[in-house]
């Protein structure tokens, strides 16, 4: 049986929580991007301080997430009520600095949310090599924090900018046939890769107008780094070690996010897994309402739920 938001909510109350408020989604970029502003700053006043190096990668990591998150809700129409102001924010201030593409992922996304957990579910990919074993896991995170899983997405990225192969935010990527001639790569290349070359472009050249030229390796570094390592978790707590069923109560979990959890692996209420698998279109500023009130509705007692993020790791290293 798939349970949708029905079965506990009234018509009017998914309607309020459905409705996007400018102000909200407003702010919801405005911080990101002032958290990214003040770990430049950071390490911008203590470029010696170790400390300050890692908080400004963990912040920068996070708020790269927090981006892809809110690029995510505007290909639900959801972080502004204008279907223009979340193509444009969208596609300009939250995908194109982290290297996504808003309108193939909505493509991708929309299948997702349609058929998760079964075979053919573009997403699968990310959760289904879990539970592993605890080296195999510390293996995965050491490639993350090492650059390696960013080498790899760095060719992948290319090749399918290029038109050469097939698009996917997950897994599963496959040549594309028959392979487009020079003048095609070009094109491709300069539709998908343009945005993310013009935005990276424009953050490098505001930093060097402050004088501080070299903080942008510094978000490439955290880009190939800690950014790689929060998805991973986030991807894992989402859908990993859950059953494979049509009912987002056993196929989608709702984990507790800490504050830290919230600045790097759960920004922007991601962690309000379950909540946005029910109503995909409520925006991320409402999740939390949401889930109050199925709590309240009962409906939490057979929910895939985890207690915090350190819990949702041991369930990944847990042998089936």
């Amino acid at each position: 049986m798939r349970r949708t938001a029905n079965t506990w909510l009234s018509t009017d109350e998914i309607r309020a929580l459905m409705t996007p408020s400018a102000w909200q989604g407003a702010r919801s970029v405005v911080v990101t991007w002032g958290l990214i502003a003040a770990a430049f700053t950071l390490l911008a006043s203590f470029p010696s301080s170790p400390v300050a190096w890692v908080v400004a990668l963990v912040i920068l990591g996070g708020r790269q997430l927090a981006l892809a998150i809110l690029m995510h809700e505007c290909s639900h129409q959801s972080l502004f009520p204008s279907a223009r102001a979340n193509q444009l924010v969208g596609a300009w201030l939250c995908a194109a600095p982290v290297w996504q593409r808003l309108g193939d992922y909505r493509a991708h996304h929309v299948r997702h949310h349609g058929r998760t957990s079964m075979e053919d579910d573009p997403d699968l990919g990310l959760s289904s090599a879990f539970p592993t074993s605890r080296w195999g896991l510390t293996r995965k995170f050491l490639r993350d924090l090492s650059g390696v899983a960013f080498l790899k997405r760095v060719v992948a990225l290319l090749l399918m900018d290029a038109g050469l192969l097939t698009y996917t935010a997950s897994t599963g990527a496959t040549w594309v046939s028959p392979r487009p001639g020079p003048g095609a790569v070009v094109r491709s290349l300069a539709r998908h890769l343009g945005p993310v070359v013009l935005t990276n472009l424009a953050l490098a050249s505001a930093l060097a107008a402050f004088g501080q030229a070299w903080l942008y390796w510094v978000w490439l570094l955290a880009w190939a780094t800690t950014f790689s390592l929060f998805v991973r978790i986030r991807s894992i707590a989402e859908h990993g070690v859950t059953k494979r069923s049509m009912d987002p109560l056993e196929n989608t979990r709702t984990t507790r996010a800490s504050l830290l959890a919230r600045l790097t692996v759960a920004p922007h209420h991601v962690n309000y897994h379950l909540e946005h698998h029910l109503l995909p279109t409520v925006p991320h500023y409402r999740l939390p309402a949401l889930h109050h009130l199925l709590v309240a509705r009962g409906a939490w007692a057979e929910a895939t739920s985890a207690e915090g993020y350190l819990e949702v790791l041991r369930l990944a290293t847990t042998p089936a």
